[in-house]
């Protein structure tokens, strides 16, 4: 059970974040509406989500599947947007679809098609959203680490092309994690580089891509600078992960 000081605190680094956030948008000459916050919530308690929410918050993030429903169910009486952010294997696609308003990191074509099909045969949940199809947002290797998920950037274009295919997913724009060791300004130019690709692939396809998820806590900002319209935010707002 968590201390009436503990509630109060989280409530405080959130209302932190969202003035920050606010801040961020305004110097880079934009409404602060056109940044949306996903509080990412993986590894703490449904109790911290539901302070949290208490407080006006809509969106989470999660990025470990069991975790994500479990807490979906628990939590199913507000009303929440969830939003999957983590690595999600092709397997787990069938545990996914229909349960989450947007996943981030759709970063091969096997996981695409094991969306789509899922998506073609089993009947979904309700997010809030279009129930006839997943919305995704395509990963972009963006430091080209062969340790770290996402799509070439090479292969980006034809990636697109083979997802927009597919009738029962919506490509809804690009995600990408900067390298680690980038954090604040060093992370600018990637960000700047995934805006640059997301306004190429909307030439190239001839499609609005209203998203760019990019930037958590130690460079959000300067993801907002650069055009963010989701920022992933965890520990700035519930604190260290949990050991």
């Amino acid at each position: 059970m968590m201390s009436e000081q503990e509630s109060g605190a989280l409530v405080a680094r959130y209302h932190e974040v969202r003035e920050r956030i606010e801040m961020a948008a305004r110097k880079a000459g934009r409404q602060p509406g056109s940044v949306s916050l996903v509080a990412v919530s993986k590894t703490h308690p449904a109790e911290s989500v539901e302070v949290v929410a208490g407080e006006g918050q809509v969106v989470f993030g999660e990025s470990y599947v069991q975790e994500a429903l479990s807490k979906q169910e628990c939590l199913s009486h507000l009303g929440l947007e969830w939003h999957f952010i983590g690595h999600l294997q092709s397997k787990k696609a069938r545990d996914v679809v229909g349960r989450f308003a947007l996943i981030h990191g759709v970063d091969n074509i096997k996981l695409a098609q094991n969306l789509q099909n899922r998506m073609a045969m089993l009947p979904v949940t309700s997010t809030g959203g279009d129930l006839s199809v997943q919305d995704i947002l395509i990963q972009v290797n963006i430091g080209r680490e062969p340790q770290k998920s996402g799509v070439a950037i090479e292969d980006l274009f034809s990636f697109a092309e083979d997802v927009i295919k597919l009738p029962q997913l919506r490509l809804r724009g690009l995600m990408c994690m900067p390298p680690f060791h980038c954090i604040g300004e060093l992370a600018s130019p990637y960000f700047a580089h995934l805006r640059e690709l997301k306004e190429q692939v909307e030439r190239h396809l001839g499609m609005a891509l209203p998203h760019l998820s990019m930037g958590m806590s130690q460079d959000f900002e300067q993801a907002i600078a650069e055009g963010a319209t989701l920022v992933r935010v965890g520990t700035d707002i519930f604190g260290e992960r949990p050991a």
